[in-house]
């Protein structure tokens, strides 16, 4: 009797299109494929996804083993706005605590004369304090006011708002109160959903705590309601291991991640920051830039030496998330995004997107607006269909709406359709400048990989904005995301602030608190099915000089605590991110901050498979279709050249239009690409 197969199942849904990648575990097979996304109800495109690719590989549904998934749930909602009411209690006498923020102008204004501060994400009349302090050590300052606290439960229940934030000062060195606050918000308003700053986010820093927390809190409702949906369904599949991507760049069980939500912020751009790290490492390429385009958004982010860059400063949309996360900038420049005219009759693009439903104008579905995939037809640039002919586009809708758009800038559509792309091109090439030319590092100094359903629709523009030499586009762009979901593992994260200067240090307490972390991400990686002698553990931690407002995370080596090396680690990262460093002065001290442990359930990666390279032709192709690559030279005949017919050592000249399934290079004149060993494009200046 044949021995069952084993297919594990990535599956990434965007804000149009639902990306599936299947690997068999026993051959290696992978297998790639797409469908729309079905905003009303994701789980109704995700399971589609599941039973399209089994299809394609003839398999039953018995054979699923493992199914990982990356959600753009809260992505979008917050990224739009998309935000319920909320209520925030905390300390009285702090109820002003998200009016006041940081007092920080953004990045671009440089005078707050001319910068409105935006909402806040919850208004401050539904904002409450409850009686009592703890101290920076957790001791009891004035004790928890339970009558009052009642009061204010009772006080959100009968206003109707059933989703709420609870941070109290310092509750990061002792929970106590905020755990007290929960019982009795269970008891008065027992409908509530609740998110507990010290169980989101234990660290210092009472606003962005706040603020992690509400985000958390925000969000809990409706991820909550997509996860149970889906692992509802699953059961029609025997209920397979279900996990859904963190930002952290690992995984975790659904029945685990709706009770931290906000991990789940960045959950698909950082499986597609992991998925094209490992592609471009084993391209060669160990220095890279990411850029994921989809239909809302695209994403960016640096990699260096294989592995995405860290960050517990990250933002989405106008929402700061103090959480640990993959460095990704995230842009609402997508395939979606809408072209708009400001009050001053000035065209933009974005951050508002089509979505899929109704979608762009060329959809057929009922948009009325201009979008970026508009532009794109108009020109030639996409097929008049998408997936290979699945679905069908409306070009003629797409060409009304921009001309009548175009009229209204006394343009030609022509000139309308490219000062669209122009547009979207430079808010994609301004993310990769914030996380490149903003800290310091050089563009150029960096290859580019381009990926997602539009992601390497502007990639010519691209190189001729930013410098970059090189762009790397993977096999099945479209699906880098879905892939990279099967490449990474379970990890769980936890933090405790700790504040200590490095003469004070004790590292006996440091180690009792780094074995009290070590325990709890134990206990997780238990509750997810790993036997103790698979598991691994992260030991990292945040250090600063004495007087900075920000720290820098640093590895902390296995074994007996050496603060020495960890400093020695702290004054070389400090160099390299920032350019210097006071490693030979001794006025200035050293200060531990955060400590920190990563526990990892490692899974097996499947295999980048590689393919003999010979001498190609370079003559590919048919002219098939007009095609505008510049609004003054108009439309020319360009060769339209499917990516399954290039072998590896294949060469492309453009002008030429390279399709697939899912994705889209537009080959400017003037640029080249090129097939190698890993069916990968390079595409460089010819």
């Amino acid at each position: 009797m044949a021995a069952a197969r084993r297919i594990r199942i990535g599956i990434d849904t965007g804000g149009t299109f639902t990306d599936v990648v299947a690997l068999d575990e026993d051959s290696g097979e992978l297998v790639t494929t797409k469908t729309p996304s079905t905003p009303a109800d994701p789980a109704d495109g995700f399971l589609a996804g599941i039973e399209k690719v089994l299809g394609l590989m003839g398999a039953d549904g018995d054979a699923v083993s493992a199914v990982s998934h990356g959600t753009t749930v809260a992505t979008n909602q917050l990224l739009e706005g998309k935000v319920d009411r909320l209520g925030f209690i905390t300390n009285t006498g702090y109820e002003a605590m998200l009016e006041i923020a940081r007092q920080s102008v953004p990045d671009g204004y440089g005078n707050s004369y001319f910068w409105v501060k935006p909402p806040r994400i919850v208004p401050r009349d539904l904002v409450r304090g409850v009686e009592g302090r703890l101290d920076a050590d957790g001791a009891e300052v004035g004790p928890f006011d339970e009558d009052g606290a009642r009061e204010v439960a009772r006080w959100f229940r009968d206003q109707g708002v059933s989703t709420l934030g609870v941070c109290f000062l310092h509750a990061y060195a002792d929970p106590a109160h905020e755990q007290r606050m929960l019982e009795v918000l269970r008891e008065e308003h027992p409908d509530a959903v609740v998110s507990l700053s010290s169980e989101v986010l234990r660290e210092y820093r009472e606003y962005e705590r706040a603020m992690t927390t509400l985000v958390d809190a925000a969000v809990k409702p409706r991820l909550s309601a997509y996860v149970a949906a889906i692992s509802e369904r699953l059961r029609a599949y025997d209920s397979p291991p279900f996990h859904v991507m963190k930002s952290n760049g690992g995984v975790l069980s659904a029945a685990e991640v709706v009770h931290q939500p906000i991990t789940t912020v960045l959950s698909g751009p950082a499986a597609g920051a992991l998925g094209a790290a490992l592609i471009a490492q084993v391209a060669g390429f160990d220095r890279v830039l990411t850029s994921d385009g989809g239909g809302t958004s695209t994403d960016v982010s640096v990699v260096v030496d294989g592995e995405p860059t860290l960050t517990t400063e990250g933002s989405v949309g106008a929402f700061p998330s103090k959480i640990p996360m993959i460095d990704v900038v995230t842009v609402g420049a997508g395939g979606g995004s809408v072209a708009w005219l400001s009050p001053e009759g000035a065209l933009k693009v974005g951050p508002r997107s089509a979505g899929a439903d109704p979608g762009p104008l060329c959809y057929g579905r009922g948009g009325t607006e201009v979008t970026v995939t508009d532009a794109h037809v108009v020109l030639g640039r996409i097929p008049p269909h998408l997936l290979g002919g699945e679905i069908p586009l409306d070009v003629e809708a797409a060409r009304a709406g921009v001309a009548a758009l175009a009229q209204q800038l006394d343009l030609s559509p022509e000139a309308c359709a490219a000062g669209v792309l122009e547009i979207s091109a430079w808010n994609q090439a301004n993310a990769l400048r914030q996380v490149t030319v903003k800290r310091g590092l050089d563009v150029r100094d960096f290859a580019l990989v381009t990926f997602g359903g539009s992601g390497s629709l502007l990639l010519c523009r691209l190189m001729d904005v930013l410098g970059v030499p090189t762009v790397l586009v993977p096999p099945d762009p479209g699906n880098v995301s879905a892939f990279g979901l099967l490449t990474v593992d379970v990890k769980d994260d936890h933090v405790q602030t700790h504040v200590a200067l490095a003469d004070a240090l004790d590292p006996a307490v440091v180690e009792q608190v780094y074995d009290g972390l070590t325990a709890r991400a134990a206990s997780a990686l238990e509750a997810e099915g790993f036997a103790p002698a698979e598991h691994v553990f992260a030991r990292t931690a945040d250090l600063r000089y004495f007087g900075q407002a920000f720290e820098v995370r640093v590895p902390v080596a296995p074994g007996p605590l050496d603060p020495a090396a960890v400093a020695a680690a702290f004054h070389a990262e400090h160099r390299a991110l920032y350019g210097y460093d006071f490693a030979g002065d001794p006025t200035q001290q050293v200060e531990w901050v955060n400590l920190r442990v990563s526990g990892i359930g490692p899974i097996t990666r499947p295999e980048i498979r590689r393919h003999e390279v010979a001498d190609r032709q370079t003559s590919w192709g048919d002219p098939t279709r007009a095609v505008c690559f510049d609004a003054d030279d108009g439309y020319a005949e360009t060769r339209i050249v499917q990516r399954t017919d290039l072998p590896p050592g294949a060469t492309v000249t453009g002008p030429a239009i390279i399709e697939e399934f899912g994705s889209t290079v537009p080959l400017h004149p003037g640029f080249a690409a090129r097939v190698d060993e890993h069916l990968n494009l390079i595409v460089g200046r010819a």
